[in-house]
Order: structure tokens, then C-alpha cells, then sequence
């Protein structure tokens, strides 16, 4: 049901309290095109025992710019920071906004966009100039799980027992994504997509990426920036990237030169799904939603690999993709506010806190019954590796889901893992973030910084419900409550 908001005259303080509302940014910028949304967003408390969480109950699009095309300097060597804040205040003017009317946003780089020498720099730029935002360089791992979200993947498993894979296809990259019971449960990227050769109207060849120019050979030719090429040729090299992308989905062991393509190690067995779902921008080819050429190889790749489902090459069924070229996009920020339990440990307040705009990470961990030190180790190195992020190179919120009881030799076992699975961010001085939802915050930050006689500082807080893809604040410790204040940036799914 549809959330309405009263009129104005309608408002009283319980409203005010209860209902937030937002204006929102999300800023794409991928290998081949770039896209700015904004969003109304009203947030309200749930009612739920006096809960202090305020989630989202209405998402409104206020303006979707165009799809451009990623602007780069003479080169392609770096992105053009000129060219892409026009782009930027176009989309902002056209929407009737201002950097003051924008509350909170994302700005998210993807693809090879993350590989030019200045495209962190221009992430930083943005933020300190539009606001508060979230930035977020989205490696591989990382894309893959926003475009199983984005394009409606996790939500298709939600209470569903199928087993499917999401292949989101961009301008310079393919993305998978195993998703079962409504969690990405694998990841994994290749060399290949839409835009790694591009052509004039007359078939000239104007960009040529060297991942391309590699395919090209593999296809049968050996192509140079300003070659001429006819619409067969490639098409031929769109039906062998077609190929290749269903052998390193499919194929168990690959083929050598499939291998070679993966950017990440490949998928691993078994390559047994219920369904795909393909998005990105050759996705909207695929489904037979977009017929223009952009002068590159979406509309044949994806072409050719909507007769490759169509011919049943593809083993799995073709299942409908909520978003495809805007999967990504559609993951914008927003605000929500929790205060923690008064179970909360801090070695040094001054020295910790405030912290902003920490990146959280829920490990896969069950923590119901005998805790096994391994597995909490493990399950926090994969948790890294899948977000793109290295360990002790910054900081982060860990985030658990503690069941069970408090007893020494359960917190002592987690512990070890703990401890284990961060062995960098220790050695660099790092603070330990951790996070629980169950009131043991204060004994398990005790029994690590001064039982363990631990260096780094530790903040260890509790009560508070935390995901995958959230970023908080947290902010200094309320006093006489001994609480403190976390401010949720989470990136919104449509849903």
C-alpha cells in the first residue's frame, strides 16, 4: 500500500518525530556510461518496541538523467573531471536542485572507470563538493553484488529455493553473481563487455581497449585504432565474446584461453542454476529493450547472446531483470538513525570517536552454537575479498549476529577467530569496530583490549541492527545513557 503523507496542516509533533524525509543523489560512473538519479525518499520509525531504526516507506524518482556516455580525456587514459561535472550539474539543474536541497548520496565507480589514474580523486571531489556522500570504488566483487540487487536478483530468491545467476554486462567488464536464498553466495568477473571497441559511423575503429584488441585476435583479427571494419566482422567478434561468456559460466574445467579472461578466479562448481537474470547495458539488448547502436558491441553481443538463450546453448531459463542498465544507479543513500545499547565498550572515547563513514561488513558467521575459530577467521577474509576491500587498509564496522550465551569460552573462541581474521588491521594500529545486535558489546570489547592487552583501540557497541552495503557514523557517547549514536548511510534497492 502506497505510505501518504499528511498535509501540512495535518503535521503534529508525533508526526515529526516519527517521519523523515530526504532528497537523494546516486552518481554512476562506469566504463562506458555515467547517470545521475535523484530520489525522494520518506523514512519513518518502526513501531515495533520503541524501536529507534527508521526505515524507508516510500521512494519517489524525482529526476533520472540520460545515459551518457563516460567522458575521457584524448587517450582514454584518465576520465574527464571537466566534462563529468557538467554532466553532473546538468542532471542537477534539469532536476530543479541545488547542492543544499540534496541531503545525502552515493557516488559509485565501476568497471575499468576505477582503473584511470584520477577516477579516486574525482570520487573524493564530488563528495567534498555535493555533500555528505558515500563513496564507494566498486571492484569486482563489489559490482557484482550491487548489480544482483540492482537488477532484482536477490529479491527473486527471497523465500525461494532456486539457485540463479546474475550476468550483469557493462561497457569493459562481465560481473556473476550466485545468489541463493536471497544472499550472493559467489562472485566472480571476466574481460568482456560492450564497449572495449568502438567504431565511427563508417566502421573505423575509434576506441580500442587492450582487452579488446586481445579479443579481437582470439575472433581472427589483428585490429589497431583506425583500422576499417565491416558490421560482420563484428559481429563475429560479438558471437565469439557470447561464447565466451556461456563457456565461463557453464564449462567446468575452461578452456584455457576462457580462463585467461577471468579478472577474479572463476566461478566454481557446481555450475548448476535455476534461471539467469543478465543486466548492465547489454542486458537491455538482451531482453530487447533498447535497438539503437551506440556505435560498440552491445547491440550485437547482446544480439547474440539472446539467440544463444533463445536456442536453448544456454541450459537455464531466461528470467526477467527488474533493472539493467540502471542496476547499479538505483542504489542511492540514505539516513537512518539508531542509538546503541548502554552494554558498549570504548578504550579511549576521545581518542575514537567521532567515526565517519565507515564501511560495514557482516560476516557469514553463525554464532549459535560451538564457535569454531576457523570458520570466524575465514568468513571475515572471504567477507573482504568480496567487497573489493584490503584488510587493514582502512577502517570498517565488523558486524556479527550473536546468538547463544555470553560464556567465557564461546567469547574466547570468537575471539581467536576475530583476532586471526584481521591480522593487517592490527598490525597497522588500526581500531577494532565491532558491532552487535545482542547485548555483549561491553564484555567481548573488554575481554579482547584488556584481557588480550590489545594495542589497537577498540570500540565495541551493541544493539543495533546493521547489513551489507550500509556505511555509518558514530558519533560520541551520549551521557547519562552511555549510548552513542549511529547514523546508517545505506544503499536503497528498489525492491
Amino acid at each position: 500500500m502506497m505510505f501518504e503523507e499528511p498535509q501540512p496542516d495535518e503535521v503534529h509533533g508525533l508526526w515529526a518525530l516519527d517521519i523523515v524525509t530526504l532528497t537523494s543523489v546516486g552518481i554512476d560512473i562506469g566504463t562506458a556510461t555515467s547517470q545521475v538519479l535523484f530520489s525522494r525518499l520518506v523514512l519513518q520509525r518502526m513501531g515495533a518496541e520503541l524501536s529507534s531504526r527508521f526505515v524507508v516507506v516510500e521512494r519517489e524518482v524525482l529526476y533520472l538523467s540520460p545515459v551518457h556516455l563516460t567522458p575521457y580525456t584524448p587517450g582514454r587514459e584518465r576520465i574527464d573531471d571537466q566534462a563529468l561535472w557538467r554532466l553532473v550539474d546538468d542532471a542537477y539543474r534539469q532536476a530543479g536542485l541545488t547542492s543544499d536541497d540534496v541531503d545525502t548520496g552515493a557516488i559509485i565507480l565501476t568497471g575499468e572507470a576505477i582503473r584511470r589514474d584520477n577516477s579516486r580523486a574525482i570520487a573524493d571531489l564530488f563528495a567534498a563538493q555535493r555533500g555528505d556522500f558515500v563513496c564507494a570504488s566498486a571492484g569486482h566483487h563489489f559490482e557484482a553484488l550491487l548489480a544482483a540487487h540492482g537488477s532484482g536478483t536477490i529479491a527473486l530468491t527471497e523465500g525461494d529455493p532456486r539457485r540463479l545467476l546474475n550476468v550483469d554486462i557493462g561497457g569493459g567488464t562481465t560481473k556473476l553473481a550466485v545468489v541463493e536464498k536471497g544472499r550472493v553466495t559467489q562472485t566472480a568477473a571476466l574481460h568482456v563487455g560492450g564497449r572495449l571497441l568502438a567504431t565511427n559511423d563508417d566502421g573505423r575503429i575509434r576506441v580500442l581497449e587492450p582487452g579488446g584488441q586481445a579479443i579481437a585476435r582470439n575472433a581472427g583479427f589483428d585490429w589497431h585504432v583506425g583500422d576499417a571494419t565491416t558490421s560482420e566482422q563484428r559481429d563475429t567478434m560479438a558471437g565469439w565474446m557470447a561464447d565466451a561468456i556461456l563457456r565461463g559460466v557453464r564449462d567446468d574445467p575452461l578452456p584455457p584461453d576462457i580462463e585467461a579472461l577471468f579478472l577474479t578466479p572463476p566461478l566454481t562448481a557446481p555450475k548448476k542454476y535455476d534461471g539467469v537474470v543478465f543486466s548492465g547495458g547489454v542486458g537491455e539488448y538482451v531482453y530487447g529493450r533498447e535497438s539503437q547502436s551506440y556505435g560498440d558491441l552491445g547491440l550485437p553481443l547482446g544480439r547474440a547472446l539472446r539467440e544463444r538463450t533463445s536456442n536453448g546453448s544456454f541450459p537455464w531459463p531466461l528470467l526477467p531483470a527488474r533493472e539493467c542498465i540502471r542496476a547499479t544507479v538505483m542504489g542511492a543513500s540514505q539516513y537512518s538513525v539508531q542509538v546503541s545499547g548502554n552494554t558498549i565498550y570504548t578504550s579511549d572515547t576521545e581518542k575514537l570517536l567521532p567515526l565517519r563513514n565507515l564501511q560495514v561488513l557482516r560476516p557469514h558467521a553463525d554464532l549459535s552454537g560451538a564457535i569454531d575459530p576457523e570458520t570466524i577467521s575465514r568468513s571475515i577474509r572471504d567477507h573482504f575479498t568480496r567487497f573489493d576491500l584490503e584488510e587493514g587498509q582502512g577502517n570498517v564496522a565488523l558486524v556479527f549476529e550473536w546468538q547463544g550465551d555470553a560464556s567465557f569460552p564461546r567469547i574466547d573462541a570468537f575471539l581467536n577467530g576475530l583476532v586471526d581474521g584481521i591480522p593487517t588491521t592490527l598490525a597497522n594500529g588500526r581500531p577494532v569496530v565491532l558491532v552487535f545486535d545482542y547485548d555483549v558489546g561491553g564484555v567481548v570489547g573488554a575481554s579482547l583490549k584488556e584481557e588480550r592487552r590489545l594495542p589497537n583501540e577498540v570500540l565495541s557497541i551493541d544493539g543495533i541492527v546493521l547489513r551489507d552495503f550500509d556505511f555509518v557514523d558514530i558519533g560520541r557517547v551520549l551521557e547519562p545513557s552511555g549510548t552513542v549514536p549511529v547514523t546508517i548511510k545505506s544503499l536503497v534497492f528498489q525492491m
